[in-house]
């Protein structure tokens, strides 16, 4: 092949995979967000104060990340599963987080334990056979693990 045409057929390429570069970048920068963080909060006490901050944590992280871009799971077992009660003191707040999209968990094995009824807990509230193996599960599945 003669040298100005090798020439020629080089910067032809150089061109197309340029234009290949800037389109296929161009489409990235168009698509859609796909990401989706995940966090799970572990809650074992009965603690009011505690319970408070979770529920500040949960409205910190959905403001800071976007509701639509997080997942977010409290998974509930010991002296906790009180709070899930439908006497509650904070039902009102667990009724708020499930309102806004948290995922919350009562581990039938705490309640077991502790003669606790499925009727005697809040409305639309998860059951898990067993709190730390669901934590286990998400874990392994990469969910953010926070224990307040």
């Amino acid at each position: 092949m003669h040298s100005s045409m090798r020439v020629l057929l080089i910067r032809l390429s150089l061109v197309v995979v340029g234009l290949l570069l800037a389109t296929s970048g161009a489409r990235a920068a168009e698509a859609p967000r796909l990401t989706t963080y995940r966090v799970v909060f572990s809650v074992t006490v009965d603690d009011q104060h505690v319970w408070n901050e979770v529920f500040g944590n949960f409205h910190n992280v959905q403001r800071a990340l976007g509701r639509e871009n997080v997942a977010i799971e409290m998974v509930v077992y010991g002296d906790g599963i009180a709070m899930l009660r439908d006497d509650s003191l904070v039902a009102n707040k667990v009724e708020q987080a499930l309102e806004e999209g948290v995922r919350i968990v009562a581990c039938e094995n705490t309640m077991k334990a502790q003669n606790i009824a499925r009727d005697s807990m809040l409305p639309n509230i998860g059951f898990v056979e067993a709190g730390v193996v669901e934590l286990i599960k998400l874990q392994a599945a990469g969910w953010a693990y926070i224990r307040p």
